[in-house]
C-alpha cells in the first residue's frame, strides 16, 4: 500500500478509534496525560509499520495492543511491573491462536464506560471552559492542537499550552477517572452538556473571523451528542441538548449564501433545511420531554395556563423553541406566541438576560414591535450587554419596523462595531446602509445566530 494511501488510513483510523484508545488506557493507568501519550506512541509505531505490514484487520485493537505494551515498559521503568503486569499483560502476545478474538474484548470490554469516564474527566469543572473545550476536542474529537486553534482562531501555542495545563490541573487535583455518582454526576453533566453545547455555538455562529459557520465544530460537537445520548440513554438534558443541536444543524447550508454571506432566519431558503437532521431532532425532542414529564408533576404549572416547565432543563426549552421553527413551512407559519411563552419558562430555570433579549424578539414577532421595542428598552441599562452586539441589532429591527430609520441606522452601526465577525459587521453595516430614506426596510427581525447560552 503506498505511503500516502495508508498516511491517510491511519489518519481515518485514528479519528475513530483514539477516543476509545485513550479512554481504555485511563481505565488502565488512571491518568488522562499518560493514556493520551501511550495513544500517540501507538499511532507512532502505526506510522512506522502500517506501511511495510499493511493495515491490520482490526487496526483498534493493534493500536489498544501496542499502547498496553508501552505502558508495561513504562511500569517497568517506574518498578510497578509486577503489581500492574496481571492486570494489562494478560492479551498481549501476538502468536496466540486466538488472539484476534483477545484483542476485540481488549477494545471492547467496559468501552461504554470508558468513553463515559472519558468525557467527564476532560470536562471535569476543576478545568477553565477553554480548557475543557481544548482537552475535549483533543482526547474525543481526535482534532491535533492545529486543528483545534485554526476551528477557534487562536495561537496554536495557546492551545497546546491549554492542553498541558488541563492535564496538569487533573494529575495535581488528584481526578479520578470515574462515573460520578448522584449530585456530583448530575452537575459534572452539566459541565459536559456546556462544553459540547459551546463547541457547537462556536460553529454555528463564529464569534470571530471571517466565516460566518464553522460547520466541522458543528459536525464535531453533533458526534460527541450522540455518543452521549448513547451511553447516558436515561438522562433528558441529553437528549434535549442532541435535539437542539439536531434541528439547528438542518440550517447550516441554509444560513450561508453563494459568496459566503450571513442569510438571516426569515430570510433562508427552507428548501435547503435538512429534513432528516429535524427528523432526529424532533425524535430526541420527545424522548427528552418523555424522560422530563416521567420525572416530573406538571400539573400545577399546567393550571397556570402557562407553558410549562415540566422538569425541562434549559437544552430540552431550546430544542422546543428551535422545534418551532422546524416545523413552519414558511415564516409567516411560525408560532410566536408559543416561541415568547417558551422563553418565559427557559427563564424560569436559566434565567438570564441574553435569554430575556430573545424573548423580546419572540414577543415583537407575536405581538408588535412596540411590545418587543419596550421589552429591549428594559434590559438597556443590564451589565452583561454592554457589548453584546446582538442588543443594538435587535432594537434597530424593532425601529425600522416602526418606521423610525435614523434611530436604526444608529444601531446597526454600534451593533456593527462590536461584533467580532466580518461577515456579521458588513451584513450589519448594509443593513444600517438600507435605513437611509427613500431605500426599502429591512424586514429582519432577530436571526437565530448565537444561542442563549
Amino acid at each position: 500500500m503506498p505511503n500516502a494511501e495508508v498516511q491517510r488510513t491511519v489518519d481515518a483510523v485514528w479519528r475513530i478509534e483514539s477516543a476509545r484508545l485513550i479512554a481504555g488506557l485511563a481505565r488502565m493507568v488512571h491518568d488522562i496525560g499518560v493514556a493520551e501519550d501511550l495513544a500517540q506512541d501507538a499511532l507512532v509505531a502505526a506510522m512506522e509499520q502500517w506501511p511495510e505490514s499493511g493495515v491490520p484487520e482490526n487496526p483498534g485493537a493493534w493500536l489498544m495492543a501496542v499502547g498496553k505494551r508501552r505502558a508495561i515498559d513504562q511500569f517497568r521503568r517506574q518498578e510497578r511491573l509486577e503489581r500492574k503486569v496481571g492486570q494489562l499483560g494478560r492479551d498481549l502476545e501476538f502468536q496466540q491462536p486466538n488472539v484476534e478474538d483477545e484483542l476485540v474484548d481488549a477494545i471492547d470490554d467496559d468501552i461504554g464506560d470508558d468513553l463515559l469516564r472519558l468525557i467527564f474527566t476532560a470536562c471535569h469543572p476543576v478545568l477553565s471552559v477553554e480548557a475543557r473545550v481544548a482537552l475535549t476536542l483533543r482526547l474525543l474529537g481526535g482534532l491535533s492542537t492545529d486543528e483545534i486553534a485554526r476551528a477557534f482562531l487562536v495561537p496554536e501555542t495557546t492551545v497546546a499550552q491549554r492542553i498541558v495545563r488541563a492535564k496538569r490541573t487533573l494529575a495535581a487535583r488528584k481526578v479520578e477517572f470515574e462515573l460520578p455518582r448522584g449530585e456530583d454526576r448530575t452537575a459534572r453533566m452539566g459541565s459536559v452538556l456546556e462544553v459540547i453545547y459551546l463547541i457547537f455555538n462556536e460553529g454555528y455562529a463564529a464569534t470571530a473571523g471571517k466565516d460566518w459557520v464553522r460547520p466541522a465544530l458543528c459536525e464535531d460537537a453533533l458526534r460527541l451528542g450522540r455518543i452521549l445520548a448513547g451511553l447516558a440513554p436515561a438522562d433528558a438534558e441529553v437528549h434535549g441538548l442532541v435535539a437542539l443541536l439536531e434541528i439547528q444543524a438542518s440550517r447550516l447550508r441554509a444560513r450561508v449564501g453563494a459568496a459566503g454571506e450571513p442569510v438571516l432566519l426569515l430570510d433562508q431558503n427552507r428548501a435547503l433545511w435538512d429534513r432528516l437532521l429535524i427528523r432526529r431532532g424532533l425524535a430526541a425532542l420527545e424522548r427528552a420531554e418523555s424522560l422530563a414529564a416521567a420525572q416530573t408533576d406538571t400539573s400545577s404549572s399546567e393550571a397556570s395556563g402557562q407553558v410549562p416547565c415540566g422538569g425541562r432543563g434549559p437544552y430540552t426549552l431550546q430544542a422546543a423553541i428551535a422545534a418551532c421553527h422546524a416545523r413552519a413551512v414558511v415564516p409567516e407559519a411560525t408560532d410566536w406566541v408559543r416561541i415568547a411563552a417558551l422563553y418565559a419558562a427557559l427563564m424560569q430555570v436559566a434565567p438570564s438576560p441574553v435569554v430575556e433579549l430573545n424573548r423580546a424578539v419572540a414577543l415583537g414577532m407575536a405581538f408588535g414591535p412596540e411590545v418587543g421595542l419596550q421589552a429591549v428598552d428594559e434590559l438597556a441599562a443590564e451589565q452583561t450587554l454592554q457589548s453584546y452586539h446582538l442588543l443594538p441589532s435587535v432594537r434597530g429591527d424593532l425601529l425600522v419596523k416602526l418606521g423610525r430609520k435614523e434611530e436604526a441606522r444608529a444601531e446597526f452601526e454600534r451593533a456593527a462595531s462590536l461584533t467580532r465577525n466580518e461577515r456579521e459587521r458588513t451584513l450589519l453595516l448594509d443593513r444600517a446602509a438600507a435605513c437611509h430614506p427613500g431605500l426599502h426596510d429591512h424586514q429582519h427581525l432577530a436571526d437565530d445566530g448565537k444561542f442563549n447560552g
